[in-house]
């Protein structure tokens, strides 16, 4: 009997799942949140059709170091990961990675708009 119950759980079961446009809103919002430093309550994500795949555009601010600290010792910006151009050029990266791994969707691009930028001492943690 054992055996019958698990050959009925291994069956592929009929029926389709879906994604709500919101559960993957949400995703990527975590995701660009978390590569960018900031809250996700800070980040807009918006989706769109790019060839049958999704496109991800996220608008966020980033986190930098006070202006003082990086005019005291120029190395602090490595700190945070580097310049803002190349953490958003990361984030990019980033983002795609973990929104395909929670959700299993295929994107195609994510594109970056850094709308405002947030001071925070210390390096950036990952």
């Amino acid at each position: 009997m054992s055996g019958h119950a698990g050959a009925a759980r291994a069956a592929p079961m009929s029926g389709h799942n879906r994604i709500s446009t919101q559960a993957l809103t949400s995703v990527a919002r975590a995701a660009a949140a978390e590569a960018l430093g900031v809250a996700p309550h800070d980040v807009r994500a918006d989706w769109s059709d790019d060839d049958g795949l999704l496109a991800l555009s996220v608008v966020a601010p980033i986190t930098v170091p006070p202006l003082a600290t990086v005019l005291r010792g120029a190395g602090r910006v490595a700190g945070f990961g580097g310049s803002i151009w190349d953490r958003a050029v990361a984030a990019k990266a980033e983002i795609l990675e973990r929104v395909t791994q929670l959700s299993g969707a295929r994107l195609s691009r994510v594109d970056i708009r850094i709308g405002g930028a947030s001071m925070k001492e210390g390096a950036r943690v990952h």
